[in-house]
């Protein structure tokens, strides 16, 4: 396995890989790896002949009140995740090599960006869709893989990728859990023993949404009112938003069909740590 900061570097061995006519994986990260960011390398060696993944802190993402200075950086660890799932490159470029002190450019998808995640943390998410495009750049990848436990950012860079013409594949993978249903996370470290244990109440919220969708009538808006009821109920949870929504669009689901889906996602903090999560919700009965 290779590891490689220079941007130049990179796109010359990305090149070298077409050239001899193998297809490309990318595998974007900010490091702190974990089994969920396993999983992604390990889909990606999979269904790809090369496969690159990338660690970097990106600065733009990060709110001027969050967590960039103390986001973990763990290299060692996650290089030698990186080799254990497979990967050819690990790409590890400094912030000067990402941005120029000159830069005036930022990549915006307006709409998608503006609600949930993006109305809690404004212009997070234009920081993901530059850094995202840059790195497509760098790669030129045939596939990307993102995990779903970022709900609204795979759909954003979906909508990037369309807008812009990027010829590149969006492949979402599913949610790696704790044991006891605590969607894995980076920032799960931050968490105390005792907010450890609180902390599966947003599992077991979201598995209440998807009985209600399955097993009953209850429309989209009384399974987030039921969703949110859940988390009030537990001490030391602060709820930002629980809500049912459209899948493709993120707009509030209020009735339901027969057969059709929606999306329950939950943002909620637990003393300084943030977290969210996601399920997505089949119904099975008609109102």
């Amino acid at each position: 396995m290779d590891v490689e900061s220079s941007p130049k570097k990179v796109h010359a061995a990305i090149r070298e890989a077409r050239r001899r006519g193998l297809t490309i994986g990318c595998v974007p990260t900010m490091g702190a790896l974990h089994a969920g960011h396993v999983s992604l390398v390990q889909r990606a060696r999979s269904e790809n002949d090369f496969v690159v993944a990338t660690i970097f802190v990106n600065p733009t993402q990060f709110g001027p009140t969050e967590d960039f200075s103390r986001y973990p950086r763990t290299l060692d660890t996650d290089l030698e995740f990186c080799r254990g799932a497979g990967a050819d490159l690990v790409f590890t470029p400094q912030v000067a090599d990402m941005y120029a002190a000159h830069a005036e450019t930022i990549v915006r998808v307006t709409g998608l960006s503006m609600v949930l995640e993006g109305a809690h943390r404004p212009g997070h998410f234009d920081g993901v869709t530059t850094v995202v495009t840059k790195l497509f750049q760098i790669t030129e990848p045939d596939r990307a893989y993102f995990g779903q436990k970022d709900y609204q950012q795979q759909l954003i860079i979906r909508r990037m990728v369309q807008d812009l013409n990027i010829p590149v594949t969006i492949v979402t993978c599913p949610i790696i859990r704790e044991a006891d249903g605590l969607a894995m996370s980076s920032r799960n470290r931050y968490l105390s023993p005792e907010e450890r244990g609180i902390a599966a109440e947003i599992f077991q919220a979201l598995q209440l949404a998807d009985r209600l969708a399955v097993g009953s009538a209850v429309s989209p808006r009384e399974i987030a009112e039921r969703m949110r009821a859940h988390l009030e109920g537990t001490g030391g949870l602060s709820v930002q938003y629980a809500v049912v929504a459209d899948s493709q669009t993120l707009a509030s689901q209020e009735t339901r069909i027969g057969g059709g889906s929606g999306v329950a996602l939950i943002a909620a903090k637990l003393g300084t740590t943030r977290l969210i999560d996601n399920q997505i919700l089949n119904y099975s009965v008609a109102e």
